[in-house]
């Protein structure tokens, strides 16, 4: 068995372990606006961690000084949506994933509608089955290089939920038909799926 030790790898090569170890991912599609120029763009760093209160969290990499325009809009704004990518989305969704400049329409560029939050000074995808209405709780930063991280944790405060999605609070995973990510260009379905009981 192979060993590494962390403090002897180049930042790279713990990138490609991580997420080649971690996997598959959730993707969070996340939709800022700051004045009046939308974004939206995927992160696979990405998880719920509490139901009550109820809070989700996504890293955007970079250093802090210099953020992306995710990062940024949510600095500014205190605002984001989450949307979830559903397979018929996935290649819209990768559409948005490019290094675009702050005034590029990422909604427009991948052929989806900006709808704004309705608490939140935010838009989500009105073409997604879910999305969650966000609030800023917290950015924590790791490290100053290019591969480092900046947690984003969000306050849920408004669900927005496709009709037949969901039953007495069970969404219905087949109908949500959500992808992952995996390593490199791969991505995975969370269609094949099985059962264990936990233990009493």
């Amino acid at each position: 068995m192979a060993t590494y030790d962390t403090a002897d790898m180049e930042p790279s090569e713990i990138y490609k372990l991580l997420i080649g170890l971690v996997v598959p991912r959730p993707i969070a599609w996340i939709g800022t606006q700051y004045q009046d120029r939308p974004n939206l763009a995927p992160f696979s760093f990405f998880n719920t961690v509490s139901a009550d209160p109820p809070v989700i969290v996504f890293s955007s990499s970079g250093p802090s000084d210099s953020p992306k325009d995710t990062l940024f809009n949510i600095s500014e704004t205190g605002a984001f949506t989450h949307n979830v990518v559903s397979r018929s989305f996935a290649e819209r969704m990768n559409i948005s994933s490019g290094s675009y400049p702050a005034h590029v329409d990422e909604f427009a560029l991948a052929g989806v509608t900006p709808v704004m939050g309705d608490i939140v000074l935010a838009p989500r995808v009105a073409e997604a089955d879910a999305s969650m209405e966000c609030t800023l709780l917290d950015i924590v930063s790791f490290g100053e290089g290019k591969l480092s991280g900046n947690l984003v944790i969000g306050t849920v405060v408004r669900f927005h939920l496709a009709d037949d999605l969901v039953e007495n609070f069970r969404v219905d995973s087949d109908r949500l038909d959500a992808v992952g990510r995996m390593a490199g260009d791969q991505y995975a379905t969370t269609k094949d799926r099985f059962a264990l009981e936990r233990p009493a």
